[in-house]
């Protein structure tokens, strides 16, 4: 334990001013760090003694801090989100470490989420692979009442469990082929078993898994790490999913009909 109580960690920090500057891991001491802590309010902690310092604080992104968003996606000891199972970074507690361990912390690596600042990165090509397809634009009218929805319990769940997708790219970080096909995969599945989304769903599934290419993620092959890496724990049976409706929409437009 360090002197002032608490827990004493060495942490390398991959810090990088800008997109187009040279990174490295700088090493930071964490001193006084309960057990009770989230892993954000330790790196807050050493952010504060930085600024006092007159130092430049690491830069990281977050925003609910619940678990929810995904936006504190980053790599924690060579695991996207660290190495909890199921869980984002902001809800990864120091009680999972262990006093004068070295941390190190890096951000989600792939070439379509260029660095911004040390440990943040750029996701849009997510939102502009959701902007491709991933909505509902047609009239489906008001919502109905849940009992009268023409949909059973197991596909509901089976749609829900897919939209539970936050988003985060852990499973782009963790794939050597940086693919997003998990992410994909969840967002097509998610409309193409609920009676709103079928209108759109040949459509859907043509220009998601183009602006996937487009955005340079790399192809799927089957390695499984997405699903170990995901905080939602969705599982690669979504993948499988996508490449269905990928092929199905691909045989009607050559076909029609």
């Amino acid at each position: 334990m360090s002197e002032q109580g608490g827990m004493k960690l060495k942490l390398l920090v991959w810090r990088q001013a800008g997109p187009q500057a040279q990174g490295k891991l700088v090493e930071y001491t964490a001193e006084g760090i309960s057990e009770d802590m989230s892993f954000l309010e330790m790196l807050d902690i050493v952010n504060d003694k930085l600024i006092l310092a007159g130092e430049d604080p690491i830069a990281f992104d977050f925003d609910c801090r619940e678990g929810i968003c995904g936006s504190c996606g980053m790599v924690i000891g060579g695991v996207a989100h660290g190495p909890e199972p199921g869980t984002t970074a902001c809800q990864l507690f120091m009680r999972h470490f262990k006093n004068g361990d070295t941390i190190t912390i890096e951000p989600l690596r792939s070439a379509a989420f260029p660095i911004v600042k040390d440990l943040v990165v750029d996701r849009s090509a997510f939102d502009r692979i959701v902007a491709a397809g991933g909505y509902v634009s047609v009239n489906t009218g008001a919502a109905p009442d849940a009992n009268e929805i023409p949909i059973g319990k197991p596909l509901a769940d089976a749609a829900f469990d897919a939209a539970a997708c936050i988003g985060c790219g852990a499973c782009v970080a963790a794939c050597k082929n940086a693919s997003a096909s998990l992410f994909v995969g969840a967002k097509v599945r998610h409309l193409s078993l609920v009676p709103q989304g079928q209108v759109e769903r040949t459509r859907r599934a043509t220009r998601m898994v183009e602006q996937m290419e487009k955005e340079g993620f790399g192809a799927c092959s089957n390695e499984g790490e997405c699903e170990a890496v995901c905080p939602k724990e969705i599982d690669t049976g979504h993948i499988a999913a996508l490449h269905r409706e990928y092929a199905k929409a691909c045989f009607k437009d050559f076909f029609g009909s």
